[in-house]
């Protein structure tokens, strides 16, 4: 059974605590950070610690990493992060061809290099965007062929929002892939005050399918994550059971 990870992002909404002490109670042991989580990495490693969770993924921003390398690796040990995820470009920072998508692998290529030499893994987490076909190719194929360095997170969502079948990407990147976030899509008109997501299991993504492609393709952690819930403990609840009946 792969690991079972939350995005805190997830509960961005919520009080630190509050969300840690819920996640225990119900049982979670990891935890995904970003942000907030990681500017200071001593207050969040006791707060971990007092509710016996662990942090072994977060997502970094890339000016971070580029230009703040060893911080960037002294708040990951000093939290126990194993794996440095870069999660978003901003709009007017997106190459607009496929040349410039290829030049972006490579500048990920190298920041992923100290990071890598610190002994943690470096990973790209995607969004649709890299999913839109530019000059006939897409960003994220030309992201990971920079260098095998550079691991993937695969939010599946995502890819579907893309118009893109999870499971081949899934196959696709196989041996490559840091996590999944596994999140749900509600039905066309359904949820608009959750922004069109739905709680694991309960929206239209086809975990029947996914889950088998998931063990091929070697996932070892799922990261659960609802862009905007309106309820972070109902969602993390309902979530976790259908990840556990996966």
């Amino acid at each position: 059974m792969a690991s079972i990870s939350y995005q805190l992002y997830s509960s961005r909404a919520w009080e630190v605590d509050e969300t840690l002490a819920m996640l225990a109670g119900l049982g979670i042991k990891e935890v995904e950070g970003f942000g907030p989580y990681l500017d200071d990495p001593a207050v969040t490693r006791a707060r971990l610690d007092a509710h016996g969770l662990t942090m072994p993924t977060a997502h970094f921003a890339f000016d971070l990493v580029e230009n703040e390398p060893d911080r960037t690796i002294a708040t990951a040990q000093a939290i126990g992060i194993q794996s440095v995820v870069i999660p978003f470009l901003m709009p007017e920072d997106r190459p607009d061809s496929a040349q410039g998508w290829a030049d972006f692998g490579q500048r990920l290529a190298t920041i992923s290099q100290p990071i890598i030499a610190a002994g943690l893994d470096f990973a790209w987490h995607n969004h649709d965007f890299e999913l839109t076909p530019v000059d006939g190719a897409m960003p994220l194929d030309l992201i990971a062929d920079a260098s095998e360095d550079i691991k993937l997170e695969l939010d599946l969502a995502w890819v579907k929002v893309a118009g893109q079948n999870p499971v081949d990407w899934l196959n696709k990147y196989a041996g490559r892939l840091v996590a999944t976030h596994v999140k749900d899509i509600a039905p066309d008109g359904q949820n608009a005050d959750e922004d069109g997501w739905s709680d694991v299991g309960h929206g239209t993504m086809d975990w029947s399918a996914i889950k088998p492609a998931m063990d091929a393709a070697g996932v070892s952690r799922y990261i659960i994550e609802h862009d905007n819930p309106n309820d972070h403990k109902r969602m993390a609840t309902r979530s976790l059971a259908s990840v556990l009946a996966f």
